[in-house]
């Protein structure tokens, strides 16, 4: 069994939070909109999600950790993200984040973009997630549908999982167009929940569409790294990096501030409708950029399996 640690997070009101994220957003894009909302239907386009909403009893799950992936791989780390709703005490629950695919599975190493209706005691899970790997014929990027080859909910190594009940209800919704300062816009966000509550940690999830533009996006590669990676140059050297076009729909789990657990503060995965996808690091395209994005504050941080010797390389 892996080791669970729990943590309850300072959850301000939506419209606390709308307030300081408009106006901490503005420092960083040239217009910027912040409102209480009802969630959209996400089982409707762009997302096409296998639940309705992210409410109800949301929740945080760091699990794993980079330190099982470099400096050199520990290919035995594997999870289930049915267990790992279990492990967060939401059977059921409806998980979107980023995290690593199962080498186990794939025969390679790939990027996760895990969207999952876990099972319950009344139904099964349904698996809507993506995975972005290299192409073997021309090393661009391939995505595909999980559900189109696997039937499990396995992943490898790390995830950052933002889970809740699926549910439809009152949401924050972000607009953000133009970038002027250089952050991106989910680093913006985390800077602005850190600087506003400080020590009071605040997690946050959700998904946003980059609806205009182009975003530099990585995916590992197939192989894992055989000499060990010590430095961000050295990771980023291995990482394969790629600029892809809008739209692009992108899971985000952010949190202001590690209380202590040895905790990825961001991480964000994407996929498209048009064959592209993977880690998100930055627009490139600050001038045209469009932002739409619905989040809701965590109640509940799970900390599960943290690697009991860690690092910095490669957090971003």
């Amino acid at each position: 069994m892996a080791k669970v640690e729990r943590f309850a997070f300072h959850v301000p009101s939506l419209e606390e939070l709308a307030g300081v994220l408009q106006k901490g957003l503005k420092e960083n894009f040239a217009d910027a909109q912040v409102s209480v909302v009802d969630c959209p239907d996400l089982t409707q386009e762009p997302f096409n999600f296998p639940a309705k909403g992210i409410c109800g009893r949301p929740r945080i799950a760091d699990v794993g950790g980079v330190p099982y992936l470099i400096p050199l791989v520990q290919k035995d780390k594997v999870y289930d993200l049915n267990t790992v709703a279990k492990d967060i005490e939401l059977p059921g629950a409806f998980i979107l984040g980023a995290g690593a695919a199962s080498s186990k599975v794939l025969g390679v190493n790939a990027e996760l973009i895990p969207i999952v209706q876990t099972q319950s005691d009344k139904k099964p899970a349904v698996n809507g997630s993506y995975v972005a790997q290299i192409n073997p014929a021309d090393k661009g990027c391939l995505l595909e549908k999980y559900s189109s080859k696997y039937t499990d909910c396995e992943f490898g190594l790390l995830a950052n999982l933002y889970a809740s009940e699926g549910q439809p209800g009152k949401v924050i919704e972000v607009k953000a167009n133009g970038r002027t300062g250089e952050l991106n816009f989910v680093s913006c966000l985390r800077q602005i929940l850190e600087k506003h509550y400080g020590e009071k940690p605040v997690g946050m999830g959700g998904t946003f569409i980059i609806q205009k533009g182009k975003a530099k996006i990585h995916i590992m590669p197939p192989e894992f790294s055989a000499c060990p990676l010590k430095t961000d140059e050295d990771v980023n050297n291995w990482l394969k990096f790629f600029e892809m076009k809008a739209p692009l729909i992108c899971q985000p789990v952010i949190v202001s501030r590690d209380p202590g657990f040895d905790l990825r503060v961001e991480h964000t995965h994407c996929f498209s409708h048009h064959g592209e996808g993977g880690h998100y690091h930055q627009d490139t395209s600050p001038d045209s950029v469009q932002y739409l994005g619905y989040f809701l504050p965590a109640e509940l941080l799970f900390r599960i399996d943290r690697p009991s010797e860690t690092h910095l390389v490669g957090r971003d």
